[in-house]
């Protein structure tokens, strides 16, 4: 049973995309994805923006990020990562909304006619 957690990092004019890249770029998403229990870290651009046509300028990354259980993600949070991903959020002034999912690993019968693998 895996935890799947989606965050969405908001900033204005190029600071989530940024924040990404340094992420990726310090290689700080290697050692997180490296991390025993560690099934999944991706950052994604959404097609379309929340708030598409504002003036604001603001834009979201999205992370998914994915452990194999509970005492993965508190053994990563205890690590040195999470202080430079505070700083990093920090730097780039990111605001963030998240969305946590536990996997059953089952998918029903009824659904799998729709998936083509």
């Amino acid at each position: 049973m895996a935890i799947t957690v989606n965050l969405r990092y908001t900033g204005k004019k190029g600071a989530a995309q940024a924040f990404a890249r340094e992420m990726i770029s310090s290689g700080t998403v290697e050692k997180i994805r490296a991390e025993k229990g560690n099934l999944r870290y991706e950052y994604y651009l959404p097609f379309e923006e929340e708030k598409a046509g504002s003036n604001d300028s603001s834009e979201t990354i999205l992370l998914i990020d994915s452990w194999e259980n509970q005492e993965a993600i508190d053994l990563h949070h205890a690590t040195p990562m999470m202080k430079t991903i505070a700083e990093l959020r920090e730097k780039y002034d990111l605001h963030m909304t998240i969305e946590r999912f536990v996997s059953d690993d089952k998918i029903p019968e009824q659904d799998k006619a729709f998936i083509r693998s």
